[in-house]
């Protein structure tokens, strides 16, 4: 008896101290990088504005809309998603293609989740195929990234046409996941956000919560330019197309050169420079009598008004720099 009474003394305390820890019991923050991947037009930058609820990255039915690595940034209560929206993997003509699908090979080596996104509306093909060996390829070794397969663009087809898709993507590859979804008409998209945020690993906020992205002014700005001029261009120029923002100021309301008036006081004036690699680009960027390119200025206006909360002069001057795709200096003196 004496020994069973002992027995109780030990064992209820322990019982006690246990038990207030398990009710305490935080679930840890998660944080990482997801690293958006597809072919060209496969809803990339589409499925990235809507996972983010802001437009960050522009969007165009053109090929190799994306040119770098944009960030966005899905906060929600637990968890900081860094999404990484890519360029579309393709078969390269030029240096800058190479480059393209360079930065794509050097994103997926630091991430933790990779979504590929293969659209429901086209059957997997040979683009798949090579980015699904390359990921293979990144997960054989002793720590690869997370894999969720992204079924994009399910507005556009049948229930039936959608389960034949989900089993051929079964087939390509072994994923941890697969969310069929429509960022257009926003199915699926929360979903998609709690499957993300639940196989990230525990990590720290990255990012203050009010932060969107990484890009900054002059670089979204010049992007909403690049946007603008793609739309109603012939399908050999998008390539072609680059812009840069020489400069982002503010002038005196009278016009006076010597006088810097208050930030928001004065005219907010962006010069930007869009670049093509010959003459005959170059006209049918300005249109005749200029009529292009007053289009191009007009919608970009309106997405730079939205982007600064204020109106803007646009300043827009069309040049040429030859063959810019396949010379490593204007590359890089480009951006790239």
């Amino acid at each position: 008896m004496p020994e069973q009474d002992q027995h109780h003394r030990t064992a209820e305390p322990a019982h006690r101290t246990e038990e207030p820890a398990l009710r305490t019991a935080e679930p840890a923050h998660r944080s990482g990088f997801v690293a958006i991947v597809g072919r060209p037009n496969v809803g990339k930058s589409t499925l990235t504005n809507a996972l983010v609820g802001e437009k960050v990255a522009i969007t165009s039915s053109k090929p190799q809309t994306t040119r770098r690595a944009i960030r966005g940034i899905v906060t929600r209560p637990g968890a900081q998603i860094v999404l990484v929206d890519t360029p579309g993997v393709h078969r390269p003509r030029t240096l800058l293609g190479e480059r393209l699908n360079d930065l794509v090979r050097e994103t997926l080596a630091g991430v933790d989740v990779v979504g590929f996104c293969l659209p429901a509306d086209q059957k997997i093909g040979p683009g798949d195929r090579h980015i699904a060996e390359d990921l293979r390829e990144l997960r054989s070794g002793r720590r690869g990234p997370k894999l969720i397969a992204i079924i994009t663009k399910c507005d556009l087809v049948k229930p039936d046409a959608i389960a034949e898709h989900l089993l051929s993507v079964s087939e390509l590859l072994e994923f941890d996941e697969i969310i069929p979804i429509s960022a257009v008409a926003g199915r699926q998209v929360d979903t998609l956000v709690d499957v993300i945020a639940g196989v990230l690993p525990a990590g720290p906020v990255l990012y203050p919560e009010d932060q969107l992205t990484e890009e900054d002014d002059a670089d979204r700005i010049a992007e909403l330019i690049r946007e603008a001029a793609l739309e109603g261009v012939r399908d050999e120029l998008p390539h072609s197309i680059a812009v840069v923002v020489e400069e982002i100021v503010e002038e005196d309301l009278d016009g006076d050169p010597f006088v810097t008036p208050e930030p928001g006081t004065g005219r907010l004036v962006v010069r930007a420079s869009l670049f093509v690699e010959r003459d005959s680009q170059k006209g049918i960027i300005i249109g005749r009598a200029g009529s292009r390119l007053k289009e191009v200025g007009s919608e970009a206006r309106k997405s730079i008004n939205q982007l600064l909360g204020r109106r803007v002069h646009l300043d827009l001057r069309v040049k040429i720099a030859k063959d810019w795709q396949r010379d490593p200096k204007q590359l890089g003196r480009l951006g790239f």
